[in-house]
C-alpha cells in the first residue's frame, strides 16, 4: 500500500480546506455535500452523537451561525492508498478562551469525490494540550 501519495494529499487538503471554509461561513449546502449521504456516516460532536447523514444534516440545518469562526493548527493529512485519508487538526475559537478543539475526519474517495464518512470533534482545556 502506498502511503501519503502527494497528489492524494493535495486532493484531500483541498476538500478539507473547502470544508473549513464552509464550516466558518455556515454553508450548509457544502457541508452536506462533503459528508457521505449514507446511514452509516457518523459524526461525534462536542455535545451530540449523530448517526447517519440525515441526523448530521438536521444538526447542520438547525445550528446557529453565530460564533463559528476558528483557526486551525497542527493539521495532519495522511492517505492510505488512493481512496482513503484521515485529516486531523486542532482548532481555537476566540469565544472559548483556554480551550482547544480537536477534530478528526475519515475521508473516502467515491465516484462523486472525497466525502467524510466518520468525524469526531472534542474540546479540552488548553493546558492539557501537548
Amino acid at each position: 500500500m502506498e502511503i501519503d501519495l502527494p497528489d492524494v494529499i493535495a486532493e484531500v487538503k483541498a476538500a478539507f480546506d473547502r470544508y473549513e471554509q464552509a464550516l466558518v461561513s455556515n454553508d450548509v449546502a457544502v457541508l452536506g455535500e462533503l459528508f457521505r449521504n449514507d446511514p452509516r456516516t457518523i459524526r461525534y460532536g462536542i455535545g451530540e452523537n449523530l448517526y447517519g447523514y440525515e441526523a448530521i444534516s438536521g444538526f447542520r440545518a438547525s445550528r446557529s451561525p453565530v460564533g463559528l469562526n476558528r483557526r486551525t493548527a497542527k493539521t495532519v493529512i495522511s492517505s492510505y492508498g488512493r481512496d482513503t485519508a484521515v485529516a486531523s487538526t486542532l482548532f481555537y475559537r476566540d469565544t472559548a478562551p483556554g480551550k482547544v478543539g480537536r477534530q478528526m475526519q475519515t475521508w473516502i474517495r467515491f465516484p462523486e469525490g472525497w466525502r467524510v464518512v466518520a468525524a469526531h470533534v472534542s474540546i479540552i482545556d488548553e493546558s492539557k494540550e501537548t
